[in-house]
């Protein structure tokens, strides 16, 4: 019989556009930017991660990055967004799918594959983490790995998830929610 171990790690999922990255806007949708001079961090993101750091959380990218797969982005510029990521912030994975949305595969959010995956690779509980995010689809993700779920509201002329646990702002609001609640399951 094997031996039964509590994880005890903990993370918080982000999504990269719209949360950490300013999102090209276009007919009330948020877009993926897909040159370096579109590429631009937001200001609050910084001092997000480091507050979550602080408190204890790994921090884990699951993009979306269908661009990829349709051939408008190519796999080069994306790991130098990346690398500018990693750089600037203190992250602990980044993980992508460029899976196109008319093809989706079971790590496309709005499934949970990739949040299933750094579970896996992090040794995560995943109901004590959070995902964090400004789509429906992200939103979704978080709920079915069964991680507590925070919305950045932009605005999107696109559906808005259901039951979201809090409604932000931005990533900073998110992060100050995360640190208030501890971590803990509802």
């Amino acid at each position: 019989m094997g031996v039964i171990r509590k994880k005890i790690n903990r993370a918080v999922f982000l999504d990269r556009d719209g949360v950490l990255t300013l999102p090209l806007i276009r007919d009330g949708k948020g877009y993926a930017p897909t040159t370096l001079d579109e590429f631009e961090i937001l200001p609050e993101a910084r001092k997000a991660c480091e507050l979550l750091k602080e408190g204890g959380f790994l921090l884990v990218v699951v993009t979306n990055q269908p661009d990829v797969g349709r051939g408008i982005l190519s796999l080069g510029i994306l790991e130098e967004m990346h690398r500018r990521l990693r750089t600037q912030l203190p992250l602990d994975d980044v993980l992508v799918c460029t899976d196109p949305s008319e093809s989706p595969g079971p790590r496309r959010k709005p499934a949970p594959g990739m949040l299933l995956e750094a579970a896996v690779t992090w040794d995560l509980d995943l109901t004590r983490s959070f995902m964090v995010g400004d789509r429906k689809g992200d939103i979704d993700a978080g709920r079915a790995a069964g991680c507590r779920c925070i919305f950045i509201d932009r605005g999107y002329l696109e559906a808005k998830p259901l039951e979201p646990d809090v409604i932000v702002g931005n990533v900073l609001e998110g992060a100050r929610w995360v640190l208030h609640n501890k971590g803990l399951p509802a």
